[in-house]
């Protein structure tokens, strides 16, 4: 005997009528976003290390950077992943300065490359887990930046 669909949709009601829709995925504040020649040059990066097979994430991070207080992203990495963390600083001539901290607190040894400007960071995660990504300059005043991250 074959049940009639009204019976079965009667029964799941309760089920259906307490799901709750997704959560909006917040949207990136235009007083937050970096300065376009900013992105740009930080984008030349990360497509340098797109042609190396990576793939980078869908959203830029960026902000101000007071003198001597830096800044600081949770990220979730995954045991076994390849990760590179790029940032751009302004001005131009300016000194970027990243550091990522394992899920323990500890900074994590990586493969360091710095321009004027520029910085970045590569890393092949050993644990899955929350990683920290430290964005600084070297002194000077305040100082607008961008950062990004690409996986393989």
């Amino acid at each position: 005997m074959k049940t009639p669909i009204v019976v079965v949709l009667a029964a799941l009601w309760p089920c259906l009528s307490t799901a709750q829709p997704p959560a909006p995925v917040p949207s990136p504040s235009v007083a937050l976003q970096a300065p376009a020649a900013l992105r740009v040059r930080l984008a030349d990066l990360g497509t340098a290390l797109s042609n190396e097979g990576f793939k980078m994430r869908d959203r830029l991070w960026s902000g101000r950077i007071e003198s001597a207080q830096p800044q600081r992203l949770v990220v979730n990495l995954f045991r076994g992943n390849h990760y590179w963390f790029c940032a751009a600083v302004e001005p131009t001539d300016g000194k970027a300065k990243l550091t990522l901290f394992g899920p323990d607190g500890r900074a994590v040894e990586c493969v360091d490359h710095e321009e004027p400007g520029l910085a970045a960071v590569g890393v092949t995660a050993e644990t899955t887990g929350q990683y920290f990504v430290q964005v600084e300059t070297a002194g000077g005043p305040a100082s607008d930046f961008c950062l990004l991250y690409l996986y393989k």
